[in-house]
């Protein structure tokens, strides 16, 4: 039995601005920006969430639970249904069919439903998860203690692993090794890792926050708005790391083209696309 993979947008964000962040459209009217999560049947590890996007208690008070500031630049639409528990279930799953979350990093906007799951096992990268645990000055508005106040069953994956296509330090998931695999992609974050993950004949990675625009992935004139340009270097924690993994993802998708499929966790016309095909 192969995996079958949901695309759930698991938080809608509508900051202002559009021609800013899309690069066409007005510049006082709202962007729209997705937070991509993946749902993954698995024959015998039950559900996996790939991120979690924000939770229902990010929902239902958006500016205590997830800050006044983040609430203001991003706006995020409090939908209650939008969640992935929510989605989860109205796909006719318990809650508890989830029994593995990977998270791509640890910032607000990907790790807001951890609550939600409680009973999950959750994978994360060890120096992401070191990062999260023990934040720096400047890495304090990025993690939110209270996203994980409920003790997580963490998983904490260490440096070293496997090879594949060029990239290093691969982890697969327990019961699924041939399938899910964590690569790390650090750059945004110090520990962020991308998530690769078998769909019938080609694979999917998930890149997270490794880059926000899909023209970044153009491998012969890659581009990004101007807004987000400016964003992703804002956000940053390793500045040369995050620009030589975007130009490896690149050279991926130029070489595998056809084999695999790279989205990011924020684009909307890459979650429709792929949400539209699955």
């Amino acid at each position: 039995m192969s995996l079958k993979i949901h695309h759930l947008d698991c938080g809608t964000m509508c900051p202002y601005c559009e021609r800013l962040l899309t690069g066409h459209g007005s510049w006082t009217a709202p962007a729209r920006m997705v937070c991509h999560v993946l749902l993954i049947e698995t024959p015998s590890e039950g559900l996996v969430l790939v991120d979690t996007g924000l939770g229902r208690a990010d929902m239902a008070n958006p500016g205590q639970r997830l800050g006044q500031a983040f609430t203001a630049l991003m706006r995020p639409r409090a939908d209650p249904l939008a969640t992935a528990h929510a989605q989860v279930q109205a796909l006719g799953f318990a809650v508890d069919d989830v029994r593995h979350i990977i998270v791509t990093h640890l910032d607000l906007d990907h790790a807001g439903g951890l609550p939600d799951f409680p009973h999950a096992q959750v994978h994360v990268f060890a120096p992401e998860h070191r990062a999260a645990m023990q934040p720096s000055l400047l890495a304090r508005p990025r993690y939110l203690p209270r996203q994980w106040a409920h003790s997580p069953r963490w998983m904490v994956h260490p440096l070293g692993g496997e090879r594949w296509n060029g990239f290093e330090h691969l982890h697969p998931i327990p019961g699924l090794k041939s399938d899910l695999f964590m690569m790390p992609l650090v750059g945004h974050t110090r520990g962020h890792t991308a998530v690769v993950v078998r769909d019938g004949d080609r694979w999917l990675i998930h890149a997270g926050d490794a880059y926000f625009h899909r023209g970044e992935m153009d491998p012969e004139r890659p581009w990004a708005p101007s807004g987000i340009a400016l964003f992703e270097k804002a956000v940053q924690t390793l500045p040369r790391e995050r620009v030589r993994n975007q130009e490896r993802l690149r050279t991926l998708v130029r070489d595998q083209a056809g084999a695999i499929s790279v989205f990011c966790a924020h684009d909307p016309v890459e979650f429709d696309t792929l949400a539209g095909a699955a």
